[in-house]
């Protein structure tokens, strides 16, 4: 078994023009005054990262690392979820998606697509000179829109579809591999990843590529309802990251897990600040701990009622009372005896 790191904090949604969320040195020290341990970083907040430069230049990767650890943190995970994202894109996402590209990628799926992969692949290089052997990323999704069919999907869809995400992303995997670092992939809604059968899919297209895990976040699967404490009997082996984020599913007889193309506030599931919703973090903790997940709990904000400042008060101190320090003894070991052989055969009878 293995104690759980943290508490940490996942960066991207407590951006902001405003001090201390626009400059990696405000929100350093704003998480460690909370008493964070470490932090995810957004890699397309380019306030907090420079993206490019860290994987050409060993000098600025120590540097980073060393100003963030004058605040008492450490980098859990690099993440290009707006990237991954883009390695991925159905046409019909096209409009929506370029939002994420910068404005030479516009309007141009292939440059886009180009420049995400590269981005994803910078992060690799990134990732290795700070140190870090795992990576927080989307999958990207070319079926989503058949999720719920109609028509029915023709016979062969989805087959081709996993090929052809596996075809993407085998370059990015093996230069990945080549750096030493897993790739993460948040199992999420809207992403062609998004719950254990579709892990699968990938995981075999891929030919059970090495890099290719898990970040697990439960808050995703109470809107599917999925078993997110099963889950991880199923796939402890592949989770190396760890998003402690909350939700709740409250269907009516107007709404359930479509929800009506309302606003969040007014879905049946809805993500809440850890604590406020559904999710039982202390047996997912339990698990974890249990299966030996060698994990941060990073606290990853997006709720439709708490503030964020308040939401990232709150994280610190919850993550740190679900932390389970992992023994090293059994709690019947005082009952215990040194027993030869022949003892052993006695007390059976033998």
């Amino acid at each position: 078994m293995k104690t759980i790191k943290g508490p940490a904090v996942f960066l991207a949604q407590f951006m902001d023009d405003k001090a201390p969320f626009n400059s990696l040195d405000g929100l350093c020290k704003w998480a460690s005054d909370l008493g964070y341990k470490g932090i995810q970083i957004p890699t397309w907040e380019t306030r907090l990262i420079n993206l490019d430069k860290a994987a050409e230049s060993q000098t600025y990767c120590d540097e980073l690392k060393g100003k963030i650890a004058d605040y008492g943190l450490e980098i859990t995970e690099l993440s290009t979820h707006l990237q991954g994202q883009l390695v991925a894109v159905h046409p019909a996402y096209d409009t929506m998606f370029d939002n994420f590209a910068p404005d030479d990628c516009k309007n141009n799926p292939k440059r886009r697509t180009e420049w995400a992969v590269q981005q994803v692949m910078n992060a690799a290089k990134a990732s290795q000179r700070l140190g870090i052997n795992v990576h927080a990323t989307f999958s990207g999704a070319l079926l989503w829109h058949t999720m719920h069919p109609w028509p029915q999907r023709p016979t062969g869809l989805v087959k081709m579809g996993f090929e052809e995400l596996a075809k993407r992303w085998l370059p990015i995997l093996n230069h990945f591999d080549t750096h030493g670092v897993d790739v993460c992939y948040e199992i999420h809604p809207g992403e062609d990843l998004h719950d254990g059968v579709t892990f699968e899919r990938f995981l075999e297209a891929t030919n059970n590529h090495k890099r290719v895990n898990i970040l697990y976040d439960p808050s995703h699967f109470v809107l599917q309802q999925l078993d997110y404490i099963e889950y991880i009997d199923h796939y402890h082996e592949f989770i190396k990251a760890f998003h402690v984020k909350d939700s709740e599913f409250n269907p009516t007889g107007k709404k359930g897990a479509f929800g009506g193309y309302s606003d969040w506030i007014d879905r049946a599931g809805r993500y809440r600040s850890p604590g406020d919703g559904q999710v039982d973090f202390k047996t997912i903790f339990s698990k974890l701990t249990q299966y030996g997940c060698d994990i941060w709990a990073v606290m990853e904000w997006e709720c439709c009622i708490k503030s964020p400042e308040q939401g990232a008060k709150e994280g610190a101190p919850f993550i740190k009372n679900h932390i389970i320090e992992a023994t090293e003894k059994a709690f019947d070991d005082f009952a215990g005896a040194d027993i030869d052989k022949e003892q052993l055969k006695k007390i059976l009878g033998l």
